[in-house]
């Protein structure tokens, strides 16, 4: 296997360049999890990087290695794989892939996620997180959301993003045109308990921004408005809390459905 020992090597600089975020058609993985995940769903990557220290004393790390072609993997020394890594404690493994942006579809259909402005990575990586678990396999992003391929959303949604279509900087009130299904929103006013409705077996959810919420204009255009009830000492739910409520109490009223 090859080995990097200098911040000069180009492949370096080329991973270095990717930690703090997608660049065009490409990003960068970090840990085993995401990178186990990128191989089960997605396949092999452009190029892997393994801090060599970690190669030795994680058989995860090792064994991701020994699923890798030999001329796409190079091992690097401990004090470089600290260097590209975004959390205290890097996991030992980067993956460089390439990521595509899907083509729209003409019209939008089943299950899908609108996000309104989330700005926040962590909010947005749980959000699709959720998503996915809940079987929603598309996403729609507004303007002004957060980057969905950067690293911090990746560790969040912990590979949510290699089993949904990620669709990001829409004009969400153009797109609502292309919706052939029911548009929820989760609103205070003029809304009705989310436990007194019956929601329909496809709809897409609309999520609005953390301050904010789901802008005027948007609510508009939305078929129905939700709201979860709660004690009135809080003010309201983190939005990425609040999908995971609205969206498996939707999968329980669909799998009582069946």
């Amino acid at each position: 296997m090859k080995q990097i020992t200098s911040r000069e090597n180009p492949r370096f600089k080329q991973f270095a360049r990717l930690a703090t975020g997608r660049r065009k058609d490409q990003t960068l993985l970090e840990g085993v999890h995401l990178c186990q995940e990128w191989l089960r769903h997605r396949g092999l990557p452009v190029y892997a990087l393994f801090d060599l220290e970690r190669l030795q004393r994680d058989p995860q790390v090792a064994e991701l290695l020994d699923r890798l072609p030999s001329d796409r993997v190079a091992g690097c020394e401990p004090s470089l794989a600290r260097r590209l890594s975004q959390v205290p404690e890097n996991q030992g493994v980067y993956f460089l892939v390439e990521v595509r942006d899907p083509k729209l579809p003409a019209q939008i259909g089943g299950m899908s996620l609108w996000l309104d402005r989330v700005q926040d990575p962590g909010n947005l990586g749980t959000l699709l997180r959720t998503a996915a678990a809940a079987g929603i396999d598309q996403a729609f992003l507004s303007r002004g959301c957060a980057g969905a391929w950067t690293p911090k959303v990746l560790r969040s949604g912990q590979g949510a993003h290699f089993v949904m279509g990620l669709y990001e900087d829409l004009d969400l009130l153009a797109l609502r045109q292309k919706l052939v299904v029911p548009l929820i929103a989760t609103a205070l006013d003029d809304a009705v308990s989310l436990y007194e409705v019956a929601l329909p077996v496809e709809c897409a959810w609309l999520m609005g921004n953390e301050g904010q919420g789901v802008s005027a204009d948007l609510l508009k255009l939305a078929d129905r408005r939700v709201f979860i009830p709660q004690v009135r000492e809080v003010e309201s739910l983190n939005v990425a809390a609040a999908a995971a409520v609205c969206l498996f109490e939707h999968r329980r009223q669909r799998l009582l459905a069946l």
